[in-house]
């Protein structure tokens, strides 16, 4: 299925930045020059997980087992145009379906380990899968078992594990039927498969509803693989440990294909366990991963970390949540490491500060580059035929003046071509992308000048949703969210809107205290905020504290789910309203 317009892949292929080549063919390459190659390792606690060997892959020993895996999928029916559904965690059984399944001229359609019946029915409806992959268990879970409850004979289960442990139909992955080498041979040769079409259905988050289906295909992929490669300076030498799940543009835009562009050794990891991450490190001589903002914060607070723990680690990503300062200049002062901002979407927003496109570390936690800037050109080759804008959602002009925020809107060759349509609502994201064709965010930045004037960075403000309305005055989560990060008694926060009869909102901190640090109090926490110097009307007014945030399963916090709990007055709500003189 190709996914773009004609004209649309025209242009963007006289231009270069299309008709690259597909996921198969780097494959291929990668396994004729460093067959003998380390390509594909294992977590240590894989069993703990999957009821399968922990792998060492050399690049032929894992093109020998795509190889196996093909003739086994091609003998119950997944070929050319097939969607297969795979819900594993991070594994080489995960890498090597995505292989196989290319190979074979299908498309995966991942889903994050935590979904459960429910999703897999819903979302698999619609992205109208014709097989399914999966385990005998996951962790604890029978996920063969659950899989042939939900799809019963409409769709083809295949499992890795034990054939004994199998249910009745489900098919085994492990052994059983397969067809020869001679027959994979002549089904490859009936197609030339073009980078053009879907590879991948992908699914947004679900923070604020129902998630969505995003198919993409290897030529609107590379732009977002590309902010990686470049910013990081990854080539073959690397080793990339890849604690984020392989479902979505993290995993698979930030880890699976820039492994795949480079012909680095990619590290397995998941579900993420603190210990088994840095045995990774010092043992596999780890050089880029990527970890949410939390941990940034959690190892700079420890006064002195084991021997090697960070190894030869030279480059980390983050992500997901605003970083602080004290996080990019930590990093760089104390260990030597330079860390990568992401910001970035399945649907092909994909923006990485690093040290070529924002070089100053200070900068590098609060800006992120403008692709597109008319006034100035990035060598980071994810800018290439991006182009942005930003928007006033109340007046829908645009936006041209620095530190003015709007909804960042995007077109270019990293940008979908839309959501999958939902059975029976053939509009329901009639939306997604204005009247001109840019694809509308939903993510407010503002301007950002460098020294000589020049508004070529973009200042992450928030998400449109996620912007607390108090008597009439914007206050933005993520910057809330940002400053409270500092403080040492907060590991982590999430600040929210909760109903308020006179003002509409007042905004909420939801905070998980720091290992060891007495719980913050809300007058404390207002304290801190008032030295930092924010604007009065934006201090928080009710504090809640957690042990853990709510999650998605791609690891956003659940906002709806924290403004469900903490909709009703709390008992003692004795928060501090804003001095009358002080009000706006």
């Amino acid at each position: 299925m190709r996914l773009h317009p004609p004209v649309r892949v025209a242009e963007f292929r006289a231009a270069g930045w299309w008709g690259v080549p597909t996921w198969d063919r780097l494959f291929r390459d990668r396994t004729a020059e460093r067959p003998d190659a380390v390509a594909l390792v294992d977590p240590p606690d894989k069993a703990a997980h999957l009821d399968a060997e922990a792998l060492r892959l050399t690049w032929a020993e894992l093109d020998a087992y795509v190889d196996d895996l093909a003739c086994r999928l091609l003998a119950h029916g997944v070929g050319r145009g097939t969607v297969v559904g795979v819900q594993l965690p991070n594994s080489a059984e995960l890498a090597a379906v995505y292989l196989a399944v290319h190979r074979l001229g299908g498309a995966v359609a991942p889903f994050p380990v935590q979904h459960r019946e429910h999703e897999l029915g819903t979302l698999g409806a619609v992205a109208g899968l014709s097989a399914f992959v999966t385990a005998t268990r996951v962790g604890k879970r029978a996920a063969a078992a659950a899989a042939r409850e939900v799809y019963g004979d409409e769709v083809t289960v295949l499992a890795f594990g034990p054939a004994r442990d199998l249910p009745d139909g489900v098919a085994s992955l492990d052994r059983g039927d397969a067809v020869g080498p001679d027959e994979l041979a002549r089904h490859i040769s009936r197609f030339t498969a073009d980078p053009g079409e879907c590879v991948t259905v992908c699914w947004t988050s679900g923070t604020e509803a129902t998630p969505k289906g995003v198919p993409r295909c290897p030529d609107d992929w590379s732009p977002m693989a590309l902010g990686s490669v470049d910013e990081a300076g990854l080539t073959g030498d690397d080793v990339l440990l890849n604690p984020f799940p392989m479902v979505n543009m993290a995993g698979i835009g930030g880890m699976f294909v820039p492994w795949l562009m480079t012909g680095a050794t990619l590290v397995q990891h998941h579900p993420f366990d603190a210990g088994v991450f840095f045995e990774q490190i010092a043992k596999e001589r780890v050089t880029y991963t990527v970890v949410p903002p939390a941990l940034l914060s959690t190892v700079l607070a420890h006064p002195a970390l084991p021997e090697g723990a960070l190894g030869t680690l030279r480059v980390v990503g983050s992500g997901s949540a605003p970083l602080t300062e004290a996080m990019t200049v930590g990093w760089a002062d104390r260990f030597g490491i330079e860390v990568l901002n992401f910001f970035g979407s399945n649907e092909g927003a994909s923006l990485v500060a690093g040290p070529v496109t924002v070089p100053g570390h200070r900068d590098r936690a609060h800006y992120f580059p403008r692709f597109g800037s008319p006034t100035h050109t990035w060598r980071n080759r994810a800018s290439h035929g991006m182009r942005t804008r930003l928007v006033d959602l109340a007046t829908g002009a645009e936006v041209t003046a620095p530190d003015t925020p709007g909804e960042l809107r995007i077109k270019g060759p990293g940008v979908f071509s839309g959501y999958l349509p939902v059975p029976g609502r053939p509009d329901a994201f009639a939306e997604a992308f204005d009247d001109d064709g840019w694809f509308r965010t939903g993510d407010l930045f503002a301007y950002a000048a460098d020294a000589a004037g020049d508004p070529r960075y973009l200042r992450y403000v928030d998400r449109a949703k996620d912007i607390v309305v108090r008597g009439g005055m914007n206050i933005s989560a993520a910057e809330l969210e940002g400053h409270l990060a500092g403080h040492p008694g907060v590991a982590e926060c999430a600040v929210v809107g909760v109903p308020d009869p006179v003002l509409g909102e007042r905004a909420c901190a939801v905070v998980v205290p720091a290992p060891g640090a007495d719980p913050p109090d809300l007058a404390g926490l207002v304290g801190y905020l008032r030295e930092i110097g924010i604007a009065t009307y934006k201090l928080p007014e009710r504090l809640e504290t957690v042990d853990a945030l709510p999650r998605n399963p791609v690891g956003k916090v659940a906002k709806a789910e924290l403004r469900a709990r903490f909709a009703a007055p709390a008992e003692d709500d004795s928060a501090p309203a804003v001095p009358p003189e002080e009000a706006p």
